[in-house]
């Protein structure tokens, strides 16, 4: 039961650790037009589609919110669960949330995450994978913290809607564990300090997996 025990508190502890260089990773200020892959407001949702595809089932190659952003999907590179792109206009998806059922989505605030802070509850969410299978969800909840202590790995963190105190535990537990679901994340600047803030978005499902191969007979939708 004790070695039970410890290995709970370890794999507690290991995902407490990730979490904290995640968010420094994120915070890390990087200049706001990194090179990269091009921009895509202006594709309608199809021809996005067969532009992020690449034959892979179950791989996360895209995310579409009509009017809102348009924009690829990288993963982590294997153990290196902290990593975010410095690519603008590319999306990172978070391994320790997929190994939980749920999708994380992770951008730099003066990269690809400047765009987070235009979704809003109700909009639908499309992630797109490399079969041409896409996945319906819509936000329902807009999440903003202050960072008590933006360095501290035992920070705590204030809720800028409530106002109410949790920990990084209980935060990372909030919006990345639970029945399934895509969560942005950011960070949110004040003052001059880079890791003042967090911001999430969290979006619910909405409807079964479709094939591409469908939704090009039945429908045509437009950015």
């Amino acid at each position: 039961m004790a070695s039970n025990n410890r290995s709970t508190h370890q794999q507690v502890f290991f995902c407490f650790t990730v979490f904290f260089m995640l968010v420094l990773a994120l915070c890390i200020p990087l200049p706001a037009q990194a090179q990269g892959y091009a921009e895509a407001p202006a594709l309608d949702f199809l021809s996005f589609v067969m532009s992020v595809q690449n034959g892979q089932a179950g791989v996360l190659r895209g995310v579409y919110v009509p009017g809102v952003l348009a924009l690829p999907v990288i993963q982590q590179p294997r153990g290196w669960p902290a990593y975010v792109s410095d690519v603008d206009n590319v999306i990172t998806q978070f391994s320790m949330a997929a190994e939980v059922g749920n999708v994380g989505l992770l951008a730099h605030n003066t990269l690809a995450g400047r765009d987070f802070v235009n979704l809003s509850p109700g909009q639908e969410v499309r992630l797109v994978y490399g079969d041409g299978s896409v996945e319906y969800f819509i936000v329902t909840e807009i999440l903003r913290y202050q960072a008590l202590q933006p360095y501290s790995p035992t920070s705590e963190f204030r809720d800028l809607d409530t106002l109410e105190t949790i920990t990084a535990e209980e935060l990372f537990r909030r919006v990345y564990r639970g029945e399934r679901h895509v969560t942005f994340q950011t960070c949110i600047e004040e003052n001059g300090n880079s890791s003042w803030g967090r911001f999430f978005v969290i979006a619910q499902p909405r409807a079964e997996v479709f094939k591409v191969q469908r939704l090009l007979r039945i429908e045509t939708v437009p950015f």
